[in-house]
């Protein structure tokens, strides 16, 4: 009878235990970057996970990179709809769904990283919060990753350059730029570019920095634009949490979820800087040419996305010239 009594308080002291153990709500979060291999993006998630931990408030983040639990374009629906907890994604993405979103990727409307910061904190990212909110989703940490072009054929500076060349460009609003300028479109997200290249059916991308770095595009270009002092292209690429999951967590929860997401945004913020000197030194060191647009090859693109992109985003996306007058009074 002894035996059994202390068998019966082992096993239910186990039980017990392993109860504890499974009371932590798990969230799982998926992204289309390459993990553990220094992309920005992937750190910022992985770096979530552990202040979430480390606040010790039942809550856990398992992370699934390079598209192993979504692929990209899957991820803002499986968000919204409660099927995927947190994501880091390029906002543009979903602009199929939310055409105000292309206004985060909109030609020379970020000038450099400090205007970013200060887009961040101003009344047009109200507004895109507000898309965001309204779409089933909430903005746990903000980023912007600035970029260039790269290309097979030829070094793309002024407009001219793109001319006969099939580019991708991350969205409608870079597409309608490019298509002006006499580019051939192809639309896909940045983890298909490599292949896309490799098999002939790009000459030329444009996307982040980071992902020029750790997707590898190297291999397959002859020379890449930088940012340089006229970075024409950067996206907003924020992390995000269902908003039915979040309405689903207690307050401690939420409280450790948007401490772990300001951490990882100032991780972010202390980074981007290095990123695009770092994407330069790697394209040198595997023998691509590296060059800058001068002031009056991005005046020329300007000219153009005005008249293209900006128009059409403010004639047909629902508040789309308020959108675009907020972001042009950050100075």
């Amino acid at each position: 009878m002894q035996r059994y009594l202390c068998t019966t308080l082992t096993a239910l002291g186990l039980a017990i235990a392993v109860s504890h153990a499974s009371a932590d709500t798990v969230l799982r979060a998926s992204h289309q970057f390459p993990g553990g291999q220094g992309d920005v993006r992937d750190e910022m998630v992985q770096m979530m996970a552990r202040h979430v931990a480390e606040a010790d408030v039942g809550l856990t983040i398992e992370v699934y990179p390079g598209q192993s639990l979504f692929k990209a374009r899957e991820q803002w629906g499986a968000l919204t709809r409660g099927r995927l907890d947190i994501t880091s994604l390029p906002l543009d993405y979903a602009s199929g769904r939310h055409p105000e979103f292309s206004a985060t990727l909109m030609p020379g409307l970020v000038r450099n990283q400090a205007h970013a910061q200060r887009l961040n904190d101003s009344e047009y990212m109200e507004l895109i919060h507000a898309v965001i909110l309204e779409g089933g989703a909430r903005v746990l940490s903000n980023a912007w990753l600035s970029g260039g072009f790269a290309s097979s054929e030829q070094c793309i500076t002024s407009p001219d350059t793109v001319s006969g060349q099939n580019i991708r460009a991350a969205g409608p609003a870079f597409e309608e730029m490019l298509e002006a300028a006499g580019a051939s479109i192809a639309s896909m997200p940045s983890s298909e570019i490599y292949t896309a290249m490799q098999t002939g059916v790009l000459d030329a991308a444009n996307t982040s920095s980071m992902s020029f770095i750790s997707f590898r595009l190297y291999e397959q270009v002859e020379c890449m634009t930088q940012p340089g002092d006229f970075a024409l292209w950067f996206m907003y690429e924020p992390i995000l949490i269902s908003e039915q999951v979040w309405q689903g967590l207690n307050e401690e929860q939420q409280a450790a979820l948007m401490e772990a997401g300001k951490a990882a945004e100032q991780f972010f913020a202390e980074e981007a800087a290095a990123i695009d000197q770092e994407m330069a030194d790697v394209y040198e060191e595997n023998g691509v040419e590296v060059v800058s647009m001068s002031e009056e090859d991005y005046n020329a693109w300007l000219e153009i996305a005005r008249e293209t992109s900006y128009q059409n985003f403010a004639n047909n996306v629902p508040n789309g010239q308020a959108i675009i007058d907020a972001a042009l009074a950050v100075e």
